[in-house]
């Protein structure tokens, strides 16, 4: 896939952007290097590979990351916190609508 000018053109209005003649040609080199490197790594077959848990861990398979227990650690003090609230039900904020 590449773009031509008129397609960055079009991106940079969508997005609110001003780019001169000369932006817009580095922003359309730029992207279709991008676009080119994305298909070069769709080419590559990666079936059987497993993803990494980490970028080191293709060169250190024994890394053993320090990860800590998923457990909560704090109390919960949602009751705390809804007391000064205006208004509350079943544990939510109630709030005005706004949108009709």
């Amino acid at each position: 896939m590449s773009l031509t000018i008129s397609d960055v053109k079009r991106i940079a209005h969508l997005a609110q952007l001003e780019l001169s003649e000369a932006q817009a040609a580095t922003s359309l080199q730029q992207l279709n290097g991008i676009f080119a490197l994305v298909e070069q790594m769709r080419a590559v077959d990666t079936t059987g590979i497993e993803p990494l848990s980490h970028p080191i861990a293709a060169h250190m398979p024994n890394l053993a990351l320090r990860l800590r227990e998923d457990l909560a650690t704090e109390p919960n003090r949602r009751e705390d916190y809804q007391k000064v609230a205006p208004a509350t039900q079943d544990g939510l904020y109630l709030v005005p609508k706004v949108i009709e």
